[in-house]
C-alpha cells in the first residue's frame, strides 16, 4: 500500500499506517497542517488504493447542510419527491478546511460520523459501509475560520500534523512535478475493507492492558495542568486502534507498544490545557510523555 500511495505522495509512511488503521478502527481522522503539502493528494491516493468510492466537499462559510446530506427534488415525470444524494454518500469523504464551514454545517457533519446516518427532511438515510470522514485544516489561518467544537474534535478518532517535507522529498517533488501522474492500483475493496475491520475486533487484548489505557485515561483527567483530560470515547479509540495496529503488524495480540505509539495521534487532540499551563509554555505532548513515563504496564492489571 505504501509503494502505491507514494507513486503520487511523497511523504512519511507513518502517516499512512495512521490512516489505515482508523480506517480499520471504523473512525475518522484530523490532517492539520499548511497549505500546499498535499494533504488532498494523499487522500484521494488512499482512497484509490483501498478501492472505495471517494467524494470531496470544499468547506466554506457559505456552505449549507443541504449541500452536504443532499436534499429531496421534484420529479416532474412522476410528480413525486426523490432524494438527491450529496457528496457525503461516498466510503472515503475528504472535508477540505472544515474549519471554514459555521456551526450548523459543521453539526450536519456530526451525525454522519457518530452514527454513519444523515437525516434529510426526518428521513434518515444509512451511509455506504465503510465510511471514513478525512477532514483538513489550516493551523495557522483564523481570519473567515471557525473553530471546531470540542465535540467534533473529540469525534476524530485520530489527528495528524503533517509538516514540511524533508530537504530529500521535495527534491522528489520538484523532479516529478511535470511527468504524467502513476496508475494508482487498488489493492482492496469495501467488503475487505469491512472484512480486515471484523478480524481486527477479534484482536486479543488482556485484561492489564484494559487497565493501562484506562489509567493513562485517569492520570491525564487528575493532572494539575490539564482542564479537560481524555474522555472515555479516547479509552475506547486507543483500545480500538492498538487492536488495528496489531493485526497490521501480523498479530493477533496487542503489545504495550501498539499502544503507546497511538497515544499522540489518539489523545493528545483531546486533552486541553488550562489557561495558566499555556502561558507557562506548557505542551500537551509533555504532559503525554510524563504519563507514558509514569504509568507502568502490569500484566495482571495491578
Amino acid at each position: 500500500m505504501f509503494e502505491q500511495i507514494n507513486r503520487v505522495y511523497i511523504g512519511v509512511d507513518e502517516t499512512i499506517d495512521i490512516l489505515l488503521i482508523a480506517l480499520l478502527a471504523r473512525g475518522h481522522a484530523l490532517l492539520e497542517g499548511v497549505p500546499g503539502i498535499a494533504k488532498t493528494t494523499l487522500v484521494k491516493a488512499f482512497a484509490r488504493t483501498i478501492g472505495c468510492s471517494y467524494k470531496r466537499i470544499q468547506f466554506t462559510p457559505d456552505l449549507l447542510p443541504a449541500d452536504i446530506t443532499g436534499t429531496f427534488v421534484l420529479n416532474f415525470k412522476d410528480n413525486s419527491f426523490e432524494l438527491r444524494r450529496g457528496p457525503i454518500f461516498a466510503n472515503v469523504v475528504l472535508g477540505d478546511e472544515i474549519n471554514r464551514a459555521p456551526a450548523k454545517t459543521q453539526s450536519a457533519l456530526l451525525e454522519a460520523m457518530q452514527e454513519s446516518q444523515v437525516t434529510i427532511e426526518g428521513h434518515t438515510e444509512p451511509l455506504p459501509v465503510p465510511f471514513m470522514v478525512l477532514a483538513t485544516q489550516n493551523p495557522i489561518e483564523q481570519e473567515g475560520v471557525y473553530p471546531l467544537p470540542e465535540a467534533q474534535v473529540d469525534r476524530f478518532m485520530v489527528k495528524l500534523k503533517l509538516g514540511y517535507p524533508t530537504f530529500a522529498q521535495e527534491q522528489r517533488i520538484l523532479a516529478t512535478y511535470n511527468q504524467p501522474t502513476a496508475e494508482i492500483n487498488a489493492l482492496l475493496n469495501p467488503d475487505t475493507v469491512t472484512q480486515l475491520a471484523t478480524f481486527a475486533d477479534g484482536v486479543h487484548i488482556e485484561q492489564g492492558l484494559r487497565d493501562y489505557i484506562v489509567r493513562f485515561s485517569q492520570y491525564t483527567r487528575e493532572h494539575p495542568k490539564v482542564m479537560y483530560g481524555a474522555s472515555p470515547r479516547a479509552s475506547l479509540a486507543l483500545l480500538r486502534c492498538s487492536k488495528c495496529r496489531a493485526l497490521l503488524h501480523g498479530r493477533n495480540y496487542v503489545l504495550p507498544d501498539d499502544i503507546r505509539a497511538l497515544i499522540p495521534y489518539v489523545v493528545a487532540h483531546r486533552v486541553i490545557l488550562t489557561p495558566e499551563a499555556e502561558l507557562d509554555g506548557h505542551r500537551v505532548g509533555g504532559i503525554l510523555d510524563d504519563a507514558i513515563r509514569t504509568i507502568r504496564y502490569a500484566k495482571d492489571g495491578n
